[in-house]
């Protein structure tokens, strides 16, 4: 029976990438037998093969190399036992973030399809309930970049993973509505979903009627939008009741072409 074998007839029986198995060596985790001196050649024996086989089967559970490395150190049945129900967890938690991450995703895909097939220039009142959100109260004038009051809304309310498309907006306020002013942002806030990660001090967006009408391009022609809801209230008797939710549905995160993008206003509304 043949004694020793070369490292790439182990790295074919055991389908293991050549690179790995030099790699296990130089960490000490699964030495050659032999060395060559001469040629540096790396030999493995049988009595090698469980080791690998154990370190292949640990590795395809996810296995970090430093834990495998620990076991080995102390190697015995209730050491496997811990690393295998710790590996479970840290499965188990990863599974349950995945599965966050799929509801953002077709939330986004649902958003994303709605804004694409969405009839533009249109007038619709709708009730939208209480949405949470981080909110930075800030004086922005129209066309300002909006990526560093975006950072700093991020980094002020410590929104770790959130997923921005699609979920940042601005806001005209009340008084600047009522008085057909539309040069500057009153605040810009993200949206959150049960899912993201944030600090409890946050608002809420209230529940309420809102006017809505949705056009593609950039906030720099929100104005003319803004004065046809406004327009329209006025006709129906109605006023507004808090500041404007202006969101872009489809923005720079998603396409360089601006004419493609996509904003909805919103602007509560009570009678008169």
């Amino acid at each position: 029976m043949k004694e020793l074998f070369t490292i790439g007839e182990v790295a074919k029986l055991f389908d293991v990438n050549i690179r790995t198995l030099r790699y296990y060596d130089g960490i000490g985790l699964l030495k050659p037998e032999r060395t060559d001196p001469g040629t540096g050649y790396r030999y493995y024996s049988t009595r090698q093969f469980e080791r690998l086989n154990t370190i292949k089967y640990l590795r395809a559970l996810n296995m970090p190399i430093e834990k495998i490395a620990d076991f080995f150190g102390n190697k015995d049945i209730d050491q496997m036992v811990t690393i295998l129900r710790g590996q479970q967890e840290e499965i188990a938690a990863r599974k349950r973030e995945l599965e966050l991450v799929e509801k953002k995703l077709q939330r986004r895909l649902t958003q994303i399809q709605d804004a694409v097939e969405t009839v533009y220039d249109r007038i619709i009142e709708k009730q939208i309930s209480l949405r949470k959100a981080a909110y930075l109260r800030k004086e922005i004038p129209v066309g300002e970049d909006l990526e560093y009051p975006i950072r700093e809304l991020e980094r002020n309310n410590n929104l770790k993973a959130v997923m921005f498309l699609g979920k940042v907006g601005v806001s005209v306020s009340r008084k600047d509505l009522v008085k057909r002013r539309f040069e500057k942002f009153s605040g810009i806030f993200v949206l959150l979903e049960q899912e993201d990660e944030y600090r409890e001090d946050t608002i809420c967006l209230k529940e309420s009627y809102y006017v809505t009408i949705r056009y593609q391009g950039t906030h720099e022609k929100a104005k003319g939008y803004y004065l046809k809801l406004l327009s329209y209230m006025e006709k129906q008797g109605y006023e507004p009741d808090g500041d404007s939710v202006e969101i872009t549905l489809i923005d720079a995160g998603m396409t360089d072409d601006s004419s493609r993008f996509v904003t909805e206003l919103q602007i509560p509304y009570k009678s008169i």
